[in-house]
């Protein structure tokens, strides 16, 4: 597999959105408390409802 690079010249800024208090919005405008909270927050995969027989 070939390894893709970019020049750091070409390179963009990635902005993150999340749903907060019911409103999605950039991770760059919360305010310190809510990047901390965003900062520790884990994620996590729902299991897969098994068939009961």
């Amino acid at each position: 597999m070939t390894k893709l690079t970019l020049p750091q010249e070409r390179r963009q800024p990635c902005e993150i959105w999340t749903r907060v208090m019911g409103y999605h919005r950039p991770v760059h405008a919360f305010n310190r408390g809510k990047q901390a909270e965003y900062r520790e927050r884990q994620p996590f995969t729902e299991p897969k409802p098994t068939a009961h027989a």
